[in-house]
């Protein structure tokens, strides 16, 4: 059962708050969900949206200002929790780099974490199925898009299941997990210490292995004042991969802009309609 936690009115649509009990998780998980005013005369395409480490599934609607934009191209914006919560896990929420709110979005496989964190089917079978159950969404017409550990979710996602999600984009994406500090800790606790299976969930690795996945491009912002450009981003790998795959790529650099969530809704406008031209043309 869907539980409202709030609703909102919002450009003339609403933005509403759920909770429901998940079964891939075995715990409540909650969800966000902006509603376009569209939807209430006509299905409407979805974009998924997945934060960053330590945001939680109010993040993006609080902050990225994406909602003007939404209503505007009559898209429906979904986000999800960033991990499960409260799990009894020892220390779950002691390191902000891996447990709560740090899940990377994959099916963890390692004790104590693969019970609980399952994250890729969560999003791929059960939140989306909701969405399309409860809610006018255009199941046809699906995107998926994120900010850094986000971003890193939403490539990977769109590259592993492309019958899923249509198009792709992304803010400040980890780009090669599988080669910076965050993606080796975070692999290594959830994946365990086989590198073939951390190059599964590895943008860059996963890019290699296709030819064109993604025919009407792929939309990347990435802020030149980020502190994690060098160490943990890593785009330049993604780039490369594209290049193999011939993979369109439209990766735009931004001299000053950092990490936050003030560079994201710079050019949230621009991927919204970016997934709007793609999704409903």
């Amino acid at each position: 059962m869907l539980e409202e936690i709030s609703e909102h009115e919002c450009f003339n649509g609403v933005q509403g708050f759920y909770r429901h009990d998940s079964k891939v998780i075995g715990l409540p998980m909650r969800f966000s969900v902006y509603h376009p005013p569209q939807e209430d005369h006509e299905a409407v395409p979805v974009l998924f949206y997945l934060a960053g480490l330590t945001c939680t599934e109010e993040t993006f609607m609080i902050k990225a200002g994406a909602q003007r934009w939404a209503a505007q191209h009559g898209v429906m914006l979904v986000a999800p929790d960033t991990s499960p919560r409260n799990t009894g896990i020892p220390d779950e929420d002691k390191d902000w780099e891996v447990g709560t709110a740090a899940s990377f979005y994959l099916d963890a496989t390692q004790p104590p974490w693969r019970e609980r964190f399952r994250m890729e089917s969560y999003i791929v079978q059960e939140l989306t199925e909701i969405v399309f159950s409860q809610f006018n969404a255009d199941s046809t017409a699906v995107g998926i898009f994120g900010h850094s550990m986000g971003g890193h979710g939403a490539l990977t996602l769109a590259l592993r299941h492309p019958s899923v999600f249509r198009s792709v984009s992304a803010f400040a994406p980890i780009a090669a997990p599988t080669r910076c500090p965050w993606g080796t800790k975070a692999f290594t606790q959830y994946l365990g210490e086989d590198r073939s299976a951390w190059e599964e969930h590895d943008a860059s690795e996963l890019m290699k292995r296709r030819t064109t996945p993604f025919p009407q491009g792929i939309l990347i912002d990435q802020g030149l004042d980020d502190k994690f450009l060098r160490q943990q981003l890593l785009p330049e790998a993604f780039e490369a991969a594209c290049d193999q795959a011939r993979q369109p790529l439209t990766l735009r650099r931004h001299e000053h802009y950092d990490h936050s969530y003030y560079f994201v809704s710079t050019f949230m406008q621009d991927h919204i309609a970016f997934h709007r031209g793609i999704l409903r043309p």
